[in-house]
């Protein structure tokens, strides 16, 4: 997403004093990648000062100048599957609503410290995978987080659990899932595991999509390193006061991945109207934000939580300063372009701009 640093510049009989705030991710060329710093360049924050002082006049209220930057973390792939691990900036381009834009950073995140949520639906339709869901859990904090990663465990129903909070131990952060277990599972007040977002009057039992927008925004928006979700859940909703497409731009804009691992319970062997469309919306959401979608039920958890793992431990990230720089509400659609043949690259989709 296109976001803002601020640069506020103030008279006084003193002199000119200058202040900047930063929220959002911005950084030098050459420097640091966008994922461990934020600095804006400082001859450009310089300049914008220089540029503003000679209007200021006494008594006025601080000037404040919008830079954006929209920033992409992607994967590539060769024909056979493998992660690309050797990309430079020239071996790429990357197009906003088709027009080429100029990249203004780039990096490789190899082996970045990763910092996590992991979601997990405790819901009705759910309970026959509870179980496995442990077990998964167990796998990947086990054998995937490594010690210099932080994860935090959210459990969900009609209420959003705050399970864990973020912490470098897997084994804590397993004692405090089976502690969660052994209460109410979310259904109802549970004074121990604090609550996320607002409170809400739910009669029914499922916030998938609150439970993602609030992870975003509650515990991952203000954090560093490569960020994702995994969601273990069937993607059905039934109590959310946000929907489907607010949750995948809440994702876009913070630029956080979404992985989404899928137990779906059919009936007498065959989906349901209702379980198509929680695999069309797990599909979506993981394609839109860059992650990936998992059918836990054919897939091995050894293999797809390293896969998940090995991604986001070797992928990339960029930046471009948009040509169209006009906040106009407007879905602007990325493309990242890789210029050697039979490569394949995954990012999200793109944004909005405002």
């Amino acid at each position: 997403m296109g976001k803002a640093v601020f640069f506020s510049l103030s008279m006084s009989r003193c002199g000119a004093v200058a202040r900047a705030s930063s929220p959002m991710k911005s950084f030098p060329e050459n420097s640091r990648p966008p994922f461990l710093g934020w600095r804006l360049p400082v001859g450009v924050a310089l300049m914008l000062l220089l540029a503003l002082a000679g209007s200021v006049c006494l008594g006025q209220e601080p000037i404040r100048v919008a830079v954006n930057l929209v920033n992409v973390a992607f994967t590539a792939r060769d024909s056979q599957g493998e992660l690309v691990e050797n990309l430079q900036k020239e071996d790429v381009e990357v197009f906003e609503d088709a027009v080429p834009q100029k990249i203004s950073f780039f990096a490789k995140s190899t082996d970045v410290p990763l910092t996590l949520g992991l979601i997990v639906d405790v819901s009705g339709s759910q309970e026959h995978f509870s179980k496995k869901h442990e077990r998964d859990l167990e796998v990947f904090l086990k054998e995937v987080i490594g010690s210099k990663d932080r994860v935090f465990l959210v459990c969900f129903g009609n209420h959003i659990r705050l399970v864990s909070d973020f912490s470098q131990s897997g084994p804590e952060v397993i004692e405090r899932m089976k502690e969660f277990e052994h209460g109410d599972k979310g259904k109802g007040k549970h004074p121990k595991f604090i609550e996320l977002g607002p409170a809400e009057n739910r009669d029914l039992g499922t916030a998938f999509y609150d439970s993602i927008y609030y992870s975003v925004m509650e515990k991952l928006a203000r954090e560093n390193g490569r960020r994702a979700l995994l969601v273990f859940s069937d993607g059905e909703d039934n109590s959310s006061s946000h929907d489907m497409m607010r949750t995948i731009e809440t994702g876009q804009g913070e630029n956080v991945l979404v992985y989404t691992i899928r137990y779906t319970e059919k009936e007498r062997g065959q989906l349901t109207a209702r379980n198509k469309y929680g695999i069309s919306v797990m599909d979506r959401i993981a394609k839109e934000t860059g992650g990936a979608h998992i059918d836990a039920e054919t897939t091995d958890p050894h293999t797809y939580l390293r896969q998940i793992a090995e991604e986001l431990r070797t992928s990339y990230e960029l930046a471009y300063y948009p040509t169209d720089a006009n906040k106009d509400e407007t879905f602007r659609k990325i493309v990242i372009r890789p210029k050697r043949e039979g490569l394949k690259v995954r990012a999200k989709t793109g944004y909005f701009s405002r």
